[in-house]
């Protein structure tokens, strides 16, 4: 890697990690002044809150808002040197737009590859920790307002609610799915009501239908109520509006798999889910070429006003992009196309620019 790359990437990368680092100092700064007083209810310890949720903080909202900090990040350092004619004495040098380009895409494929990464394997996990730290020590997280919740409390076993009553861990339209290692369904236990008693962790089962050995010698049982002790609480279900993010490429593989197999109408949504953890990563590279051509000139109202050009055209993407999945989730348009649709669009932009730039 020559001086230029190095000069280039390096601050690219740093700049990328300067701003990253304020706004989530900011973002944890005024997290914590709303949750203090949950914090001091609950009593969980100083660990717990730095390692179990701040770190896990920083990593999910950090990527998720890193697409729009990369290209903040481009356009402030790319017009400073603009405006400090170091590009100018760059290309007055010989060396083509072209090369100019090579460090900020290097930059933006070690960012990239990170995301990736991040996405489909690490900020799962995190998110886990989290999300299990909210439920048990924020009190926000105890409202349910979301239909359908549905959750793998075990290994091939998919709860189900219609909706949940936490006030009087209580469950409305419940269903219990047991699937084996091929992915037939096995026993399927479905109630109108069910009610926990947390003192004890049993449960008691209005109005149920117990199906076994379905698909072969199919056993049906009904009754008015039964008692049983089962392996999740009510409570279980409090974080699950956005469990699947806790998921990581190879369980949110399978899960889809196995809400295709009952017929889940979710599916387009766990897809956007699957698929965004893909397409925004590649955003980078969209967002670079479009970044480095808005703000490689000199222009008449300084850095003010390519940083303003900047937001419009982030401001439109992040516009499209919650189309597009709404239009998937809710209008029918297929996933893939809806979480790539802003990238395509936004390709053909990039493009433009890159060749208006190198005139």
């Amino acid at each position: 890697m020559k001086t230029l790359d190095r000069y280039i990437a390096f601050r690219f990368i740093g700049t990328f990690a300067f701003i990253l680092v304020l706004l989530m100092t900011v973002s944890i700064v005024f997290d914590f002044s709303e949750k203090v007083d949950d914090f001091m209810r609950t009593n969980p310890s100083v660990q717990q809150i730095i390692f179990d949720y701040y770190l896990n903080f920083f990593l999910y909202y950090g990527n998720l808002f890193s697409p729009l900090i990369i290209f903040i990040a481009l356009i402030l350092f790319t017009s400073r040197m603009a405006q400090r004619t170091e590009i100018v004495a760059i290309l007055a040098g010989g060396v083509s737009f072209d090369r100019l380009l090579r460090p900020f895409l290097l930059a933006a494929s070690f960012l990239a590859v990170a995301a990736l990464l991040l996405n489909h394997f690490i900020i799962p996990h995190a998110n886990r920790t989290r999300l299990e730290f909210e439920e048990r020590y924020s009190r926000k997280q105890r409202i349910v307002e979301e239909k359908d919740l549905h959750l793998e409390v075990e290994p091939g076993v998919i709860a189900y609610f219609q909706s949940i009553d936490l006030s009087s861990n209580t469950g409305i339209r419940m269903s219990l799915e047991h699937w084996d290692e091929n992915n037939r369904l096995t026993k399927k236990l479905l109630s109108k009501r069910a009610v926990q008693d947390t003192s004890s962790n049993r449960w008691v089962i209005y109005d149920y239908i117990l199906r076994t050995n379905i698909g072969t010698h199919e056993k049906i049982r009904r009754g008015a109520q039964l008692d049983t002790a089962l392996t999740f609480g009510i409570e279980d279900f409090a974080r699950r509006s956005n469990f699947v993010s806790s998921m990581d490429y190879f369980q949110l593989d399978q899960y889809i798999e196995q809400e295709r197999a009952r017929g889940s109408d979710k599916i387009p949504f766990y897809l956007v889910e699957k698929h965004q953890r893909t397409s925004y990563p590649f955003a980078t590279y969209v967002l670079t070429i479009i970044g480095v051509s808005v703000s490689s000139r000199k222009v008449r109202g300084g850095v003010g006003i390519q940083i303003a050009m900047g937001f419009l055209i982030i401001l439109l993407y992040i516009f499209a992009m919650k189309v597009s999945t709404v239009s998937a989730t809710n209008a029918g348009l297929n996933p893939l196309l809806a979480t790539w649709l802003p990238n395509i669009i936004f390709s053909g932009l990039a493009l433009y620019l890159y060749i208006r730039a190198k005139r």
